[in-house]
């Protein structure tokens, strides 16, 4: 990928116009991180590199940017611009293309951004980026207030730089922040999900996670949450559910909020996430909702075993095994409960993986007789009475009480419609 993209340079550097690469993948390059997005930026204007490359797509020629195929590889590549007027405190109204590289760079919102490098290895930094990363700082270019207030998804990027990166925010800037919060009102919630998914799937998100409590930033989004409802001693082993399983992350961080299942749905939906991450997220809180009903009273083994089988016919094998692995990472006694009840929630842990492996059917048509089985062997029209009756067979069946084989499930429907007519 380097090697097609330093063609596109060599290609632009021999027909007389500058180019460098640019912003995050030089960054990446010097914190030694995999680089992803080869991005670049060059002093032809946008016909002018179409006119160099055969395979080019003109993505957004009212910005400058032309994406041209290499190698089998697709680089941006961007004319030198300034930018004037911010409509929505988030882009750009107009764009003016430039011939040095320093006017593109001082558009960039923060130094470790605002770095360009050509062919030959050699780095323009006027924002002192170099020295800001070895210092490991997140720093505006110029004006904290104003960089802000162009854009304002930029105060969670520079949250969600300092909180991947482990780096602190330089005093200014995050004044700026401080000031600027209110903007953040202005920013669609697809654009303030996507910064905060790739906070939550880094390695440091307690990091960001406590940025935002300080600067209580999501209090002024267009979804709000108040930072003052989180339990942070929730939190504290959040890292141990590693990012890979961002979604457990998002369970946990909606527990220490004390969000309801459907309380947590709305919010979710408002924040744009999909549905399958949306129902993931929440089946933890619906199980955790059903878990610590179930434990209120006394019970014994057998009949937490009978409740548990109960919740994952409910909830769904996944979030029963998802609940399962965040209960590692809370601390111990969290729930505030009596202690016969922690007893027996503690019992559930210890062996619920084995009371899940001990479930022979999860779903109706996995028994060993069908609603239309029932309907000739009772004769009666069909109905609500049906759909219990099936769900009974089902829970019976999974917890073990009744085999599941025709014969028995048969003798079982008999016997509940015969104490239903006595």
């Amino acid at each position: 990928m380097a090697m097609q993209s330093e063609n596109v340079l060599t290609t632009l550097n021999k027909h007389g116009y500058k180019a460098y690469w640019v912003g995050g993948c030089v960054r990446d390059e010097l914190l030694e991180r995999v680089v992803d997005d080869m991005d670049i930026t060059t002093s032809a204007s946008p016909e002018q590199v179409m006119e160099l490359f055969d395979d080019c797509i003109p993505t957004g020629l009212q910005h400058g940017t032309v994406t041209v195929r290499s190698g089998g590889y697709y680089f941006e590549v961007t004319t030198f611009r300034t930018e004037s007027e911010y409509q929505d405190n988030r882009r750009p109204a107009a764009v003016q293309f430039v011939q040095d590289i320093k006017e593109d760079l001082q558009r960039r919102d923060f130094t470790m951004n605002a770095l360009a490098m050509d062919v030959t290895g050699t780095i323009v930094d006027p924002f002192g980026g170099q020295a800001d990363i070895k210092e490991e700082r997140v720093r505006c270019v110029g004006s904290a207030m104003e960089r802000f207030g162009e854009d304002a998804l930029r105060m969670l990027r520079c949250v969600r730089f300092a909180s991947v990166f482990d780096f602190k925010i330089a005093h200014n800037t995050w004044k700026g922040l401080v000031r600027q919060k209110d903007l953040l009102q202005h920013i669609a919630m697809e654009r303030v999900r996507t910064e905060m998914v790739k906070m939550m799937s880094g390695p440091h998100p307690l990091r960001g996670l406590e940025l935002l409590y300080r600067s209580d930033s999501l209090a002024h989004i267009k979804a709000p949450v108040s930072s003052t409802r989180f339990n942070k001693m929730l939190l504290s082993n959040l890292e141990q559910l590693s990012g890979q399983h961002v979604l457990l992350r998002w369970s946990l961080i909606l527990i220490a909020g004390g969000y309801s299942k459907d309380e947590a749905d709305v919010l979710l939906r408002q924040w744009t996430f999909s549905n399958e991450h949306r129902s993931r997220i929440t089946g933890v809180l619906q199980v955790e909702q059903l878990i610590h009903t179930s434990v209120q009273e006394p019970k014994d083994t057998v009949s937490l075993r009978s409740d548990w089988i109960v919740t994952v016919l409910a909830c769904g094998v996944q979030a029963a095994d998802d609940w399962l692995r965040i209960q590692s990472a809370l601390p111990a006694e969290w729930r505030n409960q009596s202690e016969p009840a922690e007893m027996q929630v503690v019992l559930v842990q210890e062996l619920a993986a084995e009371w899940s492996q001990s479930i022979p059917v999860h779903d109706l048509k996995e028994l060993d007789i069908t609603g239309e089985q029932v309907l000739q062997m009772v004769q009666r029209k069909g109905g609500p009475w049906l759909g219990q009756l099936m769900k009974h067979l089902l829970r019976e069946t999974a917890i073990g009480t009744i085999a599941n084989q025709h014969e028995a499930l048969s003798a079982e429907v008999k016997r509940v419609v015969q104490d239903d007519q006595t």
